[in-house]
């Protein structure tokens, strides 16, 4: 994977990270909102939220949009669908290597077979 790409795997994970940013982004994933439908659920001041959407907007998980004098945040699911593509190549890597392992092991525990009596 490329630097960039690195980066903003980084930059997701992170800030997806914070239980707030994730239930944000949860939010989001049933449709675009604004700062104040998205502050409603927290005990937070709308700076405090602000931080958090900066947060995500910096990682590219959301962008926002200008509707007259409202400013709509939208979850964007390309960034999502990095992080899901990364994990899941992830997963599978490391089930072929526990398969590969659990196959091993029972090999070693398997019985002999020959004669072993003098």
């Amino acid at each position: 994977m490329s630097a960039p790409v690195l980066d903003r795997l980084d930059a997701t994970f992170a800030a997806l990270a914070d239980p707030t940013r994730r239930a944000i982004v949860a939010r989001l994933a049933a449709g675009d909102a604004t700062v104040n439908e998205l502050a409603q659920p927290f005990d937070l001041s709308l700076p405090g939220i602000s931080k958090h959407l900066k947060v995500l907007e910096r990682s590219g998980l959301i962008t926002r949009s200008r509707q007259a004098q409202f400013r709509p945040c939208h979850l964007e699911r390309a960034a999502l669908d990095a992080a899901v593509d990364w994990i899941e190549a992830n997963r599978r890597t490391w089930s072929e290597r526990f398969d590969k392992l659990d196959n091993h092991l029972r090999a070693l525990q398997a019985p002999t077979t020959g004669d072993t009596d003098v």
